[in-house]
């Protein structure tokens, strides 16, 4: 059964209207209703523009209307210029006229406190009853330069282009747009985002990848928003069309300190760093470098390393290069021998012999040529930057007529920095027109080059295939478990777990943590210490253990009975001074572990605008110290683990330094991804960590962990996860009617190598009827085409598996693959789509699986599932009646479509 194709975006009536209001247009010069009006009267524009004024029977020679309700026919847009007050008025006015969309240019909302807030509200409570979409309030407007569209109150269009500019600033839009003049840039769409009441960043990043006159979407940011809506757009996005950021705030003072030590390392910066690179989105720090990547990334090749060749005819630059490539994570090729011979053979006797390749100040275009020609080969290098100042020998234009071959010749990337003014203008504009990007001074085209290998690393980390985790499956027995341990401390009214309880969590999770004992009175101690075996460790076991009070002592290294009762005793007395003898509750007791291995820290704590986030890093006494750590935003699989510890110092010591043997890096790579899971599920723990997480060649060991919950009074407040987690509500087993067993569950990344499979052996026919043409296999196994399946994200698609296990113990297969995919073109609707392997055809695995993903449907609070499928496809149309589908002809073509309302 095959989807149906996708209709008009939901976004088109804003971006591309053909009707027009202009709600507040006014005859008055200088105001903004007046503006906003003129520039719509554009004769590049052609769509039509009525102006609706309540006192005026005509707006600059144009017939005025006094309400979008008296309009002669439906508006795809209505452009909102009056008092705020009004304004929820207005868009109800709006909605009963069936306007599509609304660009709300006023201001005076949520920026003017309390009552700016108020009126917020009753605009969102109007639009939760309708389909229109709404931009702002409080923003500049939209451009589209394609059609001529400007709702703006700037004057004038932008250049056409392939750059979709996107701000939450509508002062620095306007500076924007008169250095793109200066600069010659052009832009395919311009964006004032204002408060994002209705449409956000996801919307519109989903709007422009869509978009086949951008390739490239820059933003410029205040706030995230909806921050799952962001990194769920920005995900599938990323993939074709490169998403630039720039975020104000750098500086904002990190998160307050918490319970843990991991509460008290992450600030909110870092966190959006780790957001960004989640979802394989560039972050830059200044404006020049927004556009600069737009360029580079549009024109060039991404390197698939970090090694750069510099060319130069000057020693200063290709340094100032070189300093730059390195502070920023690049490295300086290393030119083979066959390379630094062929260059031998002919440059002069004082060239720089190495990398940076300095030709010489003497140099023409023929040096120039032969040195470029023999560099483009070296199998070293990851891309390269050709540097010219210009001297006496140095005629630039020829130069950059010897660069061009060269542009997509070698699959990597060419950049060039042509230093100077008037005399190098024209090589400038030709190594432009041939696509090679241009930079004014080296050291910024070096940062760029690492920018390009950064961002490139990033989003082939995110789709590379993981391997499955080590260690057994979690079941629903270990996570009502941890349930059990939270609900027992909460109704003691504790939020800060005591040590045995958080232990026991980690190890629900699979986590090995210290055997640890609990011990109400002395002989009990010493029957543990006995059992256990000395050297042990006692430390106070208390209800007295709230997120406030930790009181108490710990004895370390004792080594028989008598110093065990001593331990207690003290550690009894402690307590009795500070809380009183009837609330001490007696001890741990636990060995005293003489591993040697390096200490880490693993934690988790939320962030307000991502929730939870996970932190890896060197532990210990000191790790506030040394602050050697990474964020990640959970869940992770074993590829991202092993990115996030990648960014650390103490990973390259993990991988074994000076004779010592490494650790176990796939078992530890296991470890956080069950870590990461514990904290993607278990939505009641505020802050989590392990210090120390001991790592040594014979194993990992949780030493201490700690874990705070949040208060049940507040926990609708808790923001929720940026990710999706795992759907584990939607794992269930399944019998077929031959008896098999099956097990019908959310697809993850791991599967993409049994998805192969799958494919193998479905047969010619099964292919045809589900995709309308005989696809080879080659293509269908495509890692480009499964990442998509597999590497899916749960808030915008849903990919259930059946998976068999044979009854004589072999290999698990996928047998049955179902899939929703949400519509961004639509309101609240999806398509669907089933595939059943022919050897478990007609063993009413189609109907099961087609069955679920329609209460997947139901459970996301979907309208309508649609999916269409050949007219010869009886088995699909009569599963499809039976679930209560309307089977539709298709005028233009031979297939049927399939309609539920839900």
């Amino acid at each position: 059964m095959k989807r149906t194709s996708t209709g008009k975006h939901g976004l088109d009536a804003l971006f591309d209207p053909e009707t027009i209001a202009v709600i507040g247009a006014t005859d008055r010069v200088g105001s903004v209703g007046r503006t906003v009006f003129e520039n719509l009267l554009d004769p590049r524009f052609r769509g039509r523009v009525y102006p609706v004024n309540l006192q005026h029977p005509e707006v600059m020679g144009v017939r005025a209307y006094k309400s979008i309700r008296d309009l002669p026919e439906p508006m795809d847009l209505a452009v909102l210029v009056t008092p705020a007050v009004t304004v929820p008025g207005l868009i109800e006015e709006c909605i009963d006229a069936k306007a599509e969309s609304a660009v709300v240019i006023s201001a005076g909302f949520k920026e003017r406190g309390v009552t700016g807030i108020a009126l917020e509200q009753q605009i969102k409570e109007q639009l939760r009853k309708s389909s229109m979409r709404l931009i702002g309030p409080n923003c500049l407007g939209v451009m589209n330069p394609l059609i001529g569209m400007n709702t703006t109150f700037a004057k004038g269009l932008p250049k056409v282009g392939n750059v979709a500019f996107l701000s939450q600033s509508g002062a620095l839009l306007t500076a924007i747009l008169d250095w793109g003049e200066k600069e010659d840039v052009g832009f395919s769409a311009i964006v004032s985002t204002g408060s994002m009441l209705d449409v956000g960043w996801g919307d519109l990043i989903h709007y422009f990848g869509d978009d086949s006159n951008t390739r490239s979407i820059l933003l410029y940011m205040e706030s995230v928003g909806d921050a799952r809506s962001f990194l769920s757009a920005a995900r599938e996005v990323a993939l074709t069309k490169p998403i630039i950021v720039i975020k104000a705030g750098r500086s904002e003072a990190a998160a307050k300190a918490a319970a843990s030590h991991t509460g008290a390392l992450t600030g909110s910066d870092e966190v959006l760093d780790a957001a960004f690179r989640r979802c394989g989105v560039l972050r830059v720090t200044n404006i020049a470098d927004l556009f600069y990547m737009a360029e580079v990334l549009g024109k060039q090749p991404r390197p698939k390393g970090p090694r750069l060749t510099i060319l130069t005819n000057a020693g200063g630059p290709g340094v100032l290069a070189t300093d730059a490539l390195v502070a920023n994570g690049g490295e300086l090729a290393q030119l083979s021998e066959a390379t630094l011979k062929s260059l031998d053979d002919f440059l002069p006797a004082h060239w720089s012999h190495g990398n940076p390749v300095d030709v010489l100040g003497d140099a023409d275009s023929k040096r120039y040529a032969r040195a470029i020609e023999i560099i483009a080969q070296d199998p070293n290098s990851d891309g390269l930057l050709v540097v010219l100042a210009p001297q006496g020998m140095t005629n630039p234009s020829e130069i950059a007529k010897c660069l061009r071959p060269y542009a997509h010749s070698s699959g990597r990337p060419l950049l060039a920095s042509w230093m100077g003014g008037t005399s190098i203008a024209e090589g400038e504009m030709l190594l432009n027109n041939a696509d090679i990007p241009t930079f004014p001074y080296p050291d910024t085209a070096a940062r760029a080059f690492t920018y390009m290998w950064h961002y490139d690393e990033n989003v082939r980390s995110l789709y590379e295939t993981p391997s499955l985790a080590e260690g057994p499956e979690l079941d629903d027995a270990a996570r009502a478990g941890v349930e059990q341990i939270i609900q027992d401390a909460r109704r003691g009214g504790r939020l800060l777990l005591d040590e045995f309880a958080s232990k026991a969590v980690l190890a629900k999770y699979g986590i090995p943590t210290v055997e640890t004992l609990i011990a109400r009175s002395e002989d009990e101690a010493v029957k543990h210490a006995s059992k256990i075996q000395f050297p042990v460790v006692l430390k106070i076991f208390s209800a007295t253990i709230t997120h406030k009070t930790d009181v108490g002592g710990v004895k370390l290294n004792l080594q028989d009975e008598t110093e065990v009762r001593k331990a207690y005793i003290a550690i009894r007395s402690a307590v009795s001074e500070k809380v009183g003898a009837d609330q001490f509750g007696g001890v741990t007791v636990q060995p005293m572990v003489r591993l040697e291995g390096y200490e880490l820290i693993l934690g988790s704590s939320v962030d307000p605008q991502f929730g939870p986030v996970l932190l890896f890093g060197s532990g210990g006494q000191l790790v506030e110290v040394y602050k050697d750590r990474a964020l990640a935003l959970p869940p992770l699989n074993t590829t991202l683990a092993r990115r996030m510890m990648e960014q650390t110092q103490i990973f390259k010591a993990l991988k074994g330094v000076r004779g010592r043997s490494p650790v176990d890096l796939a078992a530890l790579e296991s470890l956080v991804v069950r870590f990461s899971q514990l904290v993607a599920e278990q939505t009641s723990i505020a802050e989590i960590d392990i210090n120390p997480l001991v790592a040594s060649p014979e194993g990992l060991l949780a030493l201490d962990a700690r874990v705070v919950l949040h208060d049940p009074a507040k926990q609708s407040q808790v923001p929720k996860p940026a990710i999706r987690p795992y759907p584990i509500q939607y794992v269930s087993k399944w019998t077929t009617k031959g008896g098999r067993e099956i097990l019908i569950r959310p697809i993850r990344p791991e599967d993409e190598p049994f998805i192969a499979e799958f494919h193998r052996l479905l047969s010619d026919r099964t292919v045809y009827l589900r995709y309308f043409a005989s696809l080879s296999l080659n293509s269908r196994i495509a890692h480009e085409r499964l990442l998509r399946i597999c590497f899916g994200d749960y808030e915008r698609e849903m990919v259930l598996v059946a998976v068999h296990r044979d009854s004589h113990g072999g290999e698990s297969k996928i047998v049955g693959v179902v899939r929703l995919n949400k519509l961004r073109r639509q309101n609240k609707e999806a398509e669907a789509a089933v595939l059943v392997s022919d050897a478990y055809q007609k063993q009413g695995l189609g109907f099961e699986l087609l069955q679920r993903i329609v209460q997947v449907a139901r459970d996301e609070k979907l309208n309508r599932v649609s999916s269409e499928m050949l007219g010869d496809n009886l088995a699909m149309q009569l599963i499809s009646k039976r679930l209560g589908f309307r089977l539709l002809p298709q005028s233009d073509s031979p297939s049927l479509k399939a309609v539920l309302d839900l």
